[in-house]
């Protein structure tokens, strides 16, 4: 996104992406859409806002600006590396960095990540937040998949179909989140 300077100033804000998280049963999703737009035009539609980190073991994905989000899974890599295996902690760390370093602080992105033990949501106003019945979402159209996805998570579907069911009603309303889904699953199961 860009800053809410620039919209002041006449520039168009840019919309970006729908993020699910869904744990359920053993199985942890995150899933994304892959529209970018800019003001009233898709820039991309197929852009990839969900990845894995930690050789595999966390899955994020990010809301905002791409540039920005991407520095952020660089400082998580790091944070992950200090603290090996201790997702909680490196989210602790760098959410403290990115609201005390002046950098970092004009960062404009959410993210969701999440490894076998824990799932969270980061922001630059310092939030790590669990989710709530094991369902979060973040993005232009985050509430309207969430919405789904909690309607959804008491049915006998599983983790992924919860996903990709909540993502595509999300872009069925939302005209900043698309129907072209990148989808991360993990098994959380000992």
């Amino acid at each position: 996104m860009l800053s809410t300077d620039d919209a002041r100033n006449g520039s168009p804000s840019m919309h970006a992406t729908t993020i699910l998280m869904v744990r359920k049963e053993g199985k942890l999703v995150i899933g994304g859409d892959g529209q970018v737009s800019l003001g009233p035009t898709i820039v991309k539609g197929n852009a990839r806002k969900v990845r894995r980190l930690a050789k595999g073991e966390v899955i994020g994905g990010f809301a905002g600006a791409t540039a920005d989000a991407f520095t952020l899974f660089e400082r998580l890599e790091t944070k992950l590396e200090q603290y090996p295996g201790q997702l909680l902690r490196a989210c602790v760390e760098l959410t403290k960095d990115w609201r005390t370093d002046r950098y970092l602080r004009r960062l404009e992105a959410m993210m969701l990540v999440a490894d076998k033990d824990v799932s969270l949501l980061l922001s630059g106003s310092g939030d790590v937040l669990e989710p709530e019945g094991g369902v979060m979402a973040i993005g232009s159209g985050g509430n309207y998949a969430l919405a789904a996805a909690r309607a959804l998570a008491d049915t006998d579907l599983d983790a992924e179909t919860i996903t990709r069911r909540a993502l595509q009603i999300a872009a069925d309303i939302c005209v900043y989140t698309n129907g072209n889904l990148v989808i991360e699953t993990m098994d959380c199961e000992r």
